[in-house]
């Protein structure tokens, strides 16, 4: 009798213990968020990346009245912040606002620390980034059709500034170089601002760079635009096409930064995320603040950001596994 009562005693100890942990993870949801978040940044402070993190997370932050703390940590190609969060505790304090690396970046190195599909959620999608391709004014193509003509006479002479291996630059041009089958010589840089002052100079031929970077260098003459790589001409520069205008529709690829949680972070959490994010990009200052670094957001439900994850992983590791991008 003494034994029934003590496995009695244990199921009914075992049972109650499950419902209080079950009643505790339901109050943390309720309570969510009662402690600052987290954003991690993936790249050094002050670029695209770090713009769209502390314009949205921040009004965030503001919204549900608790502190968001940004925090830049670089390295690795992006792995290192990345995989952080891809490890980190499923709870919805730690986040990650990044582009296409968290998608492409377990196919390009051997050891990035986390699977894409596996381990990170998309919660929002902060922004489009928009981009054009350039080349030194002494170029003789002023199309991009008149540049392929030059590379192909001349293939592997010509340098590309590539500004990091995996990056939303590095897939567009890798895009166009399979659509218009050319080759150049791929030169690594550690960012766009250095790759673009070789360009200046001649020592790069031609470069993929982030608009809002590229048009004080266009209106000030010291690099001649060929084409945007965006599906829809720009407002800042009218009369130029886009890379479907100028005769490669295949190479049309407008790159997104979301912000993502580690996959496992309960799904009421992960709905309270989206919400908020969605209505801090229809707030006035985050639109202004995103305007004005050309890169416009827009708000998208969780089961559109899902596929919209799947469907970039799939074209972008095609992408790499048809391309020279090594896996490292």
């Amino acid at each position: 009798m003494s034994r029934i009562k003590t496995v009695l005693g244990f199921a009914m100890g075992f049972a109650l213990g499950a419902i209080m942990l079950l009643g505790n993870a339901a109050l943390a949801q309720s309570n969510y968020p009662n402690r600052p978040i987290r954003v991690i940044v993936p790249y050094p402070a002050g670029g695209i990346v770090d713009i769209v993190a502390r314009a949205v997370t921040e009004q965030v932050g503001r919204d549900w009245k608790q502190t968001v703390v940004i925090e830049a940590r670089p390295g690795g190609n992006s792995n290192i912040g990345t995989a952080s969060v891809a490890r980190s505790e499923p709870d919805g304090y730690t986040w990650l606002v990044t582009g296409p690396a968290a998608l492409v970046n377990p196919t390009l190195y051997k050891h990035a620390g986390w699977d894409a599909l596996k381990d990170l959620k998309c919660v929002g999608l902060a922004v489009w980034n928009q981009s054009v391709a350039l080349v030194h004014p002494s170029m003789p193509a002023s199309t991009v059709k008149e540049f392929v003509e030059i590379a192909r006479k001349k293939p592997g002479e010509l340098n590309f500034g590539n500004p990091g291996t995996g990056s939303s630059i590095d897939l567009s041009a890798q895009k166009l170089f399979q659509a218009a089958d050319i080759k150049l010589t791929n030169v690594g840089y550690k960012g766009q601002p250095q790759a673009l002052i070789d360009l200046m100079t001649n020592l790069m031929h031609f470069e993929i760079v982030s608009l809002e970077l590229a048009l004080p260098h266009i209106r000030a003459g010291s690099v001649k635009p060929l084409a945007v790589m965006t599906d829809k001409r720009v407002t800042d520069l009218p009369d130029l096409p886009t890379i479907a205008e100028a005769g490669f529709p295949e190479a049309t690829y407008v790159p997104w930064y979301g912000i993502y949680v580690q996959a496992a972070t309960p799904n009421a959490i992960v709905a309270k995320i989206n919400e908020a994010i969605n209505k801090a990009l229809q707030n006035p200052e985050v639109q202004r603040q995103l305007a004005v670094a050309n890169i416009p957001g827009k708000p998208m439900p969780l089961a559109d950001l899902a596929a919209l994850m799947k469907a970039d992983h799939e074209k972008l590791t095609k992408v790499i596994a048809t391309s020279s991008m090594a896996l490292q």
